[in-house]
């Protein structure tokens, strides 16, 4: 059973905003520095990594550094809205 919360338009885009904002912060420039996604662990050019949120934002989760790593683009397009648990299972299909 699929569980998603009530979160209203104007919450997901101050979260998108703030988004934006932490990827012009030092910690996302220092994280991304590896170059490694987070899910796959492949090698990347830094400006090839998106900021993912663990928990989506459209499932509750918020634009806050515990809650974004960075992923490849094939990996964020895959787990699109998964909690990481069901991203888990996804993998092990």
């Amino acid at each position: 059973m699929d569980f998603y919360l009530d979160i209203d338009e104007q919450q997901i885009r101050r979260e998108r905003e703030k988004a934006r904002e932490l990827r012009q912060q030092g910690w996302w420039k220092n994280r991304i520095a590896t170059g490694i996604c987070h899910y796959c662990g492949r090698q990347f050019a830094p400006k090839e990594l998106t900021l993912d949120h663990i928990v989506p934002i459209t499932r509750g989760g918020r634009s806050t550094k515990g809650n974004c790593v960075p992923a490849c683009k094939e990996c964020n397009n895959q787990k699109k809205d998964l909690l990481p648990l069901e991203w888990k299972e996804y993998l092990g299909k």
